[in-house]
């Protein structure tokens, strides 16, 4: 067999070799990593803060709105210059100002706008503090208390300069149980 023909067979061995790797092995190992017990909890992230949790009812804390839909993340790469985009904001104003009993300018922007991700555990200090009435109110808490739960979870600016403080939905409403 001459050179050529030497090295074709290596670099078919070598494609056959990372199909095997990465198109079989690899994603069977994903999967079942994916299987392991503790991971899933119907269909909740478990024992994680980092990722934003929408529950619905008057006894929980909303987080921002998704642009997506779960379990996949990403944005809707829509403007504030786009008609449709500008018509789902104020849509979400109408609805979250009714949830809320306030009038639709008193709703922040983060309470409107999807992250960029959709998966943000985060909302600003003022869509917490919206919240707070309806929260207490259908736990039969008092608004004091429950304002002291939303303080105990904000986080403070990035490195103490960059960034608004914000609340972790996920870990806030754990902590109500």
């Amino acid at each position: 067999m001459d050179n050529f023909g030497r090295q074709a067979v290596a670099g078919l061995r070598v494609l056959l070799a990372l199909t095997v790797l990465t198109g079989i092995l690899y994603p069977a190992a994903v999967w079942g990593v994916s299987r392991l017990p503790g991971l899933h909890a119907n269909a909740e992230a478990v024992d994680t803060t980092s990722i934003g949790i929408d529950r619905e009812g008057d006894q929980w804390f909303r987080t921002r709105p998704s642009a997506a839909t779960l379990p996949a993340s990403g944005g809707s790469n829509k403007g504030e210059r786009n008609a449709e985009y500008d018509a789902v904001v104020a849509e979400r104003r109408t609805a979250v100002a009714q949830r809320e009993a306030v009038a639709e300018d008193r709703v922040p922007e983060d309470a409107v706008t999807a992250s960029a991700s959709g998966l943000d555990p985060h909302i600003s200090t003022a869509y917490a503090e919206l919240q707070v009435p309806r929260v207490a109110r259908a736990r039969g808490l008092g608004e004091d208390r429950v304002r002291a739960l939303v303080a105990g979870h904000t986080d403070g600016r990035a490195a103490g300069v960059l960034g608004e403080p914000g609340v972790n939905v996920t870990a806030l409403n754990r902590a109500l149980g």
